[in-house]
């Protein structure tokens, strides 16, 4: 899909009479195109924004193992990160200058949503990041971009989001939307659920007064559309088609299994997404077990060696991730941000007294929706395995000591009870979203120790690239300066951390 909506390889040209055109008309190359519609583009930018990013996530928040090698992710030990999101970025401008050309405001406001969301994805993993003179190169020749302050940065974001939900609020139907087939409400619901992820990040801000935080939250949460469904998930839906298959079709999971800790946490907790999410391991099977026997599922400590891993797995203790990740090119959608996601803020929300009038009942039903949705979701998604999760299912999981809400008599109890459901949804899902929870709550618990590097500590952020160093170094190292004192590490806490 990619290559299919790519702006550069695309030209739409009129059919018109020969003696019609004018000459700089007929002379333009068509396999060159100077414009082209933003619809284009907004296929392109969607694919690359909604697509997954593969397993990296899960290694580092201790959901899946590597049996036959050593993944910095899951060791703690990676070091610099990348700026591809800006290669998306650039898109985005493009598609606002055709917009601005064609008078298509729609798609000035869409791309309100992608800036917003690409930076915020890029100030979260390291820090400051280039903002207000970013992209900026074949505009204004500016290739070297100051680095924004975070705290200016996310701001901004969340008023570019603000903008671009009061924008569509005149806008029914857009062309070329693959994400909600032209529904322009459904795009502010995700918008504005967004708003609210980004404030919860914030969390440990929320003394601050200047910021509002809670204030913006209560005043989205009462007077602006959000998801109601999970309809409305934010979701890529991908097809049997090249380029449009599911984003881990055919890839390489000979090597990955299980991590204990995550398979204990479904174990604990009878937890029946288990099934969708894992195969039975070798003794499982070999013993008889049925798909829904907890009994059939194991996994690996993700702190040892991966040569002891590695045993393990030979010996038939590791459940290996379902099959259906790399075997069927369609498999579920891949949600950007889902209706689950949100309740589950909502919880958290009332349960910090962010929401006016909230009361812990509110928080409760918030919270049982979030996981009924979740549950719903792989019963709609996951077919083979939907005998396992219907409503029935969602309320006698609830109805659990480690799952109730009732069970929960503290604010960090619930808080904890929040983030850990929050947690299990993510699965394959949201990219960094589940590591980003628990750097800001520190819930659930990662495992350190043992094989694992970084001093037996959870990182928090990315070392800037090195390309950076080498292009843009003088406003590299005055960001790393003014944050982290000169030393930069993966260890090196920004702005919205302390």
């Amino acid at each position: 899909m990619k290559l299919i909506f790519k702006y550069t390889l695309i030209a739409l040209l009129a059919v018109v009479s020969f003696s019609c055109e004018k000459l700089e008309t007929i002379n333009e190359d068509p396999n060159n195109a100077q414009h082209t519609h933003p619809k284009l583009l907004l296929k392109t930018i969607s694919y690359e924004t909604f697509t997954g990013l593969g397993t990296g996530s899960m290694f580092a928040s201790r959901m899946l193992v590597n049996t036959d090698g050593a993944s910095a992710d899951q060791y703690y030990t990676w070091d610099r990160g990348d700026f591809d999101r800006y290669n998306v970025l650039r898109n985005v401008t493009k598609m606002i200058e055709e917009a601005e050309l064609q008078e298509a405001p729609e798609y000035v406001y869409l791309a309100k949503f992608f800036r917003a969301y690409h930076f915020y994805e890029l100030t979260r993993a390291f820090g400051d990041v280039p903002y207000s003179e970013a992209l900026k190169g074949e505009t204004e020749g500016n290739f070297t971009p100051v680095y924004d302050a975070q705290e200016d940065i996310i701001p901004a974001l969340l008023t570019e989001l603000k903008e671009a939900n009061d924008g569509l609020k005149s806008i029914s139907t857009i062309d070329g939307d693959i994400i909600f087939d032209g529904s322009a409400l459904k795009w502010r619901k995700l918008i504005n659920s967004l708003r609210l992820r980004i404030l919860m990040d914030m969390s440990l801000k929320a003394g601050n007064s200047s910021l509002n935080i809670a204030s913006q939250f209560n005043d989205i949460y009462k007077n602006e559309v959000l998801m109601g469904s999970i309809d409305d998930n934010g979701q890529l839906v991908y097809l049997d088609q090249a380029d449009c298959r599911y984003f881990e079709y055919l890839g390489k999971f000979g090597s990955v299994g299980m991590s204990v800790t995550f398979v204990n946490m479904l174990k604990d907790r009878q937890d029946p997404r288990l099934f969708v999410f894992c195969q039975r391991n070798p003794n499982g099977v070999a013993a008889g077990l049925a798909v829904n026997d907890f009994n059939a599922y194991g996994g690996a400590d993700p702190t040892r060696p991966y040569g002891e891993i590695s045993q393990e797995r030979n010996q038939g203790y590791v459940s290996m991730v379902n099959a259906r990740y790399f075997d069927d090119p369609v498999n579920e959608p891949h949600m950007l941000m889902g209706y689950p996601e949100l309740q589950f803020i909502l919880a958290e929300a009332v349960v910090r007294g962010w929401i006016e009038g909230g009361d812990l009942g509110k928080a409760k039903t918030f919270y049982e929706n979030g996981v009924k949705a979740s549950f719903a979701f792989y019963e709609k998604y996951a077919e083979d395995y939907s005998q396992y999760l219907g409503s029935g299912a969602a309320n006698s999981y609830l109805a659990q000591s480690r799952v109730s809400f009732d069970q929960a008599t503290t604010t960090e109890k619930r808080i904890e009870y929040i983030v850990t459901q929050k947690y299990i949804q993510f699965y394959f899902q949201s990219g960094l979203e589940l590591f980003y929870n628990n750097r800001r709550t520190g819930y659930p618990e990662f495992t350190v120790g043992g094989a694992v590097g970084n001093n037996g500590k959870v990182p928090v952020r990315w070392m800037y690239p090195e390309d950076e160093y080498n292009r843009n170094a003088t406003n590299v190292e005055a960001a790393v300066q003014r944050q982290f004192g000169g030393s930069e590490s993966i260890n090196g806490k920004m702005w919205l951390l302390k």
